[in-house]
């Protein structure tokens, strides 16, 4: 009579203790975890400590006036890094806005049975190619393609909603908003896939459940799915948004790189990032400093960001256990 399952040459092997070699390979495996952690545990030390060696001269010479200064002038000697800041988180978070709908929405999309299995692959992996595309190239399109579309719709906003702060001048050229559209389809493959993840690890006996308790398929998804993958969408979020705040040169290419604050979308803005690309290359031994700063300071930034969102999700999955 035919099985369901193959069983084993060895019936009772199943029951034997582990012998020397599995303890070997178990001790192995264990040992070159251990070492792995170490290893990345010391390559970020190693990095934060060259960074902030580097930069405490400038820490010790200009405290925290660069922090919350607005004047980048190396020939007075003048160093602010506030808008810089300031660019940093207020891309990051219209870009990470902007992932977030789509990207969630596309891994509904993609795992809720809107689409054939092999047809949503074909789409799945599409989107994960983006992720492939240089950054540089990103910039290029942002420049040739993104600016001339959004300038119509921009001008039009400025003339007839120019009273409102978002739209309060006119996009001359690169600004806030072309950068943060580019940053968001950077950053939609990584929300997108992890978000994926969550929804399809949902046991399909919750979905089922749900259709039994006589809810629609959008009931199913948006009252039971959703919130029961909602640590891991959440997480995806965190990725995208620490993304979002390290990328360089797509900002560097479409921000602008003035050191304005302001809250109109489409006024040329800076970022930490962008601010350390343009400004290394040239730099000299003061300015190194300053700059050194400035890098310390958007690690800080990312690594609250990530311990936060590390934070929020540990919290929410007591929450769910309870």
């Amino acid at each position: 009579m035919n099985t369901p399952f193959a069983i084993p040459d060895n019936p009772d092997s199943a029951c034997q203790p582990p012998s020397a070699k599995d303890f070997l390979v178990d001790r192995t495996f264990r040992a070159l975890a251990r070492i792995g952690v170490v290893l990345v545990l010391a390559l970020v030390f190693a990095l934060v400590y060259e960074v902030g060696r580097k930069a405490l001269p400038g820490i010790e010479k200009h405290g925290f006036d660069v922090l919350f200064g607005s004047v980048w002038d190396v020939n007075q000697g003048k160093y602010g890094i506030l808008p810089a800041i300031w660019g940093t988180l207020y891309s990051a978070l219209i870009a990470l806005l902007i992932a977030g709908f789509f990207g969630v929405s596309m891994a509904i999309f993609l795992t809720q049975d809107f689409l054939p299995a092999k047809l949503a692959a074909v789409f799945r992996t599409i989107v994960e190619l983006l992720a492939a595309i240089p950054s540089v190239v990103y910039g290029l399109w942002g420049i040739y393609v993104v600016i001339p579309a959004i300038r119509p719709l921009t001008a039009w906003l400025n003339s007839e909603l120019g009273w409102i702060p978002f739209f309060g001048t006119s996009l001359s050229g690169p600004g806030l908003l072309p950068a943060a559209l580019v940053l968001a389809i950077m950053i939609l493959p990584t929300i997108a896939a992890v978000s994926q993840d969550a929804l399809t690890s949902v046991p399909m006996k919750t979905k089922q459940a749900a259709y039994g308790m006589g809810t629609t398929h959008w009931e199913a998804i948006l009252k039971v799915m959703v919130p029961s993958a909602a640590t891991g969408i959440f997480g995806s979020l965190v990725l995208g948004l620490g993304r979002a705040l390290g990328e360089t040169m797509a900002l560097a290419m479409l921000v602008g790189n003035a050191n304005t604050i302001s809250l109109s979308l489409f006024a040329p803005a800076n970022t930490l990032a962008a601010l350390l690309a343009l400004n290394f290359p040239e730099a000299g031994p003061n300015e190194v400093e300053v700059l050194m700063y400035a890098a310390l300071v958007l690690m800080f930034i990312t690594l609250l960001v990530n311990v936060l969102g590390s934070m929020i999700m540990l919290y929410a999955q007591r929450g769910n256990k309870q």
